[in-house]
């Protein structure tokens, strides 16, 4: 049996106080090990949801159990400590930062990790970078490198600290398709060696990655697709096939 890493329950957002929520959302889990797709149209809430389970938006109603410990009334100094301990971030845009080299974005995140020396982090940044075929620009700006280089970049930084999940809201979103598929693969070598993802997405091939598909419409979860005991090829055209049966 799979091992629950994260619970939603009643998960209520409004972005006024008199609206319709645009996150409604009920009994929703993410799983030790799994690639976590998180799928439905533009404004279905895709965002809303994978930033109110990470702590990065606030919920007006409902609980984010991580670990059977609800997280929504952490206060700033807390949740700043779970997300520096345990949760790891790639976004759209990189948010590198623009006066440090690639190598120096990853070190510094890397240095808020309790215990570990300042050695041990630059050792353990420069064999990410490595790992993820950045290490021949690491010392450049990352305005001198290419998208998919400065994505890279973003991810080793996210990962540096060993998160117990990794939250990825459309990280190829800003790619073409030869870097899409870099930061895809990387994503799904990280899966197989055991990095639990939950990663939004509105692209049929980027969810074909994952094991599970959540899809969403109006703020809710409508339906779900287990891919775990599919390989690559017949996850897209078994997505395929589930999202035209959506009017994807």
């Amino acid at each position: 049996m799979k091992k629950r890493i994260m619970t939603g329950n009643a998960m209520i957002k409004r972005f006024k106080e008199s609206s319709a929520p645009v996150l409604n959302v009920d009994n929703i889990h993410i799983y030790k090990g799994d690639f976590t797709i998180i799928m439905g149209a533009s404004g279905a809430g895709k965002s809303t949801l994978l930033y109110a389970l990470s702590g990065m938006q606030h919920l007006d109603e409902g609980q984010v159990l991580y670990q059977d410990v609800d997280i929504v009334g952490y206060d700033e100094k807390q949740m700043a400590q779970l997300r520096r301990d345990s949760f790891g971030f790639v976004f759209q845009q990189t948010h590198l930062v623009t006066h440090l080299t690639l190598f120096e974005n990853v070190a510094v995140a890397g240095y808020q990790k309790k215990n570990r020396s300042s050695k041990d982090t630059e050792d353990r940044a420069k064999q990410l970078l490595q790992r993820l075929h950045v290490d021949h620009v690491m010392h450049q700006l990352p305005a001198k490198v290419s998208g998919g280089e400065a994505q890279r970049a973003a991810i080793a930084r996210a990962i540096i600290n060993e998160p117990a999940l990794l939250f990825a809201d459309e990280p190829t979103g800003a790619l073409n398709r030869r870097n899409s598929d870099e930061v895809l693969s990387i994503l799904q070598q990280l899966h197989e060696a055991g990095q639990s993802i939950a990663m939004v997405t509105h692209d049929l091939r980027a969810a074909a990655y994952g094991t599970r598909i959540l899809y969403m419409e109006d703020g809710r979860i409508l339906d779900e697709l287990d891919l775990s005991a599919c390989n690559r090829k017949e996850r897209e055209a078994k997505v395929s096939e589930w999202l035209t049966l959506r009017m994807w």
